[in-house]
């Protein structure tokens, strides 16, 4: 694989920044999440087993769309979601993938986050789906977090965690910390009752609105 040495460092670099962040912001522990950046024809994804704090631009591998590697690290044993992602979601540019508190004590209950609250939409449905439990690294683990992510940029992961894809790294963690922040509050407003779900004909209103949320005329973005 032929790569721009001085992007592929860059681009490393800002996936290290990325899991400090995501650690600093809450969304993860220690070394247990993953992230990934699009790079030429493949992928840049956080090495297995080295804690986020002593990551050298060096240590990020890149990996190729047929889940090959030249690297000498080994990548994140979670690698074939993230390539998987990239292959069928054309528009994806980068991955998180955590086991943040919340979202994954959701999982463990294999409970989806429904339409409790109308920011469910940033996931890009009506709801957010929990996928099946399969063997952490796993095709099937990866099998069924494509079907959870039909039509959506995020699910949880059955008795593992969450996952989710966005433009760019720093899109990935934002939505990475609003599904931790939705799976919270979901977590709260089930402790109280039973969550009014807002309907299907209501969160067509939100995801047509959606379609311009964040978005502001002068850069297009």
């Amino acid at each position: 694989m032929n790569s721009n040495a001085g992007m592929r460092k860059s681009l490393s670099r800002n996936v290290i920044e990325s899991c400090l962040a995501m650690n600093a912001q809450g969304i993860n522990q220690g070394s247990a999440g993953n992230i990934s950046v699009r790079f030429e024809d493949g992928f840049l994804i956080t090495p297995s087993g080295i804690p986020y704090q002593q990551l050298q631009p060096g240590h990020i591998v890149l990996i190729d769309l047929d889940g090959n590697s030249e690297d000498s690290l080994t990548p994140s044993s979670e690698w074939r979601m993230h390539r998987d992602i990239y292959v069928n979601r054309p528009e994806a540019g980068a991955v998180l993938h955590a086991h943040s508190i919340f979202a994954t004590a959701l999982s463990c209950l294999r409970l989806e986050i429904p339409a409790f609250h109308y920011m469910v939409a940033v996931a890009g449905g009506s709801d957010i789906r929990c996928a099946d439990y399969a063997l952490f690294g796993t095709q099937e683990l990866s099998d069924n977090m494509l079907t959870a992510l039909d039509g959506r940029r995020a699910c949880l992961l059955g008795t593992h965690g969450m996952i989710c894809y966005h433009d760019n790294l720093g899109q990935a963690l934002w939505l990475g910390v609003e599904i931790e922040t939705l799976a919270k509050q979901y977590w709260y407003a089930r402790q109280a009752g039973d969550p009014v779900i807002l309907d299907q004909a209501q969160m067509t209103e939100v995801l047509e609105r959606f379609e311009s949320y964040g978005k502001q005329p002068a850069d297009g973005n």
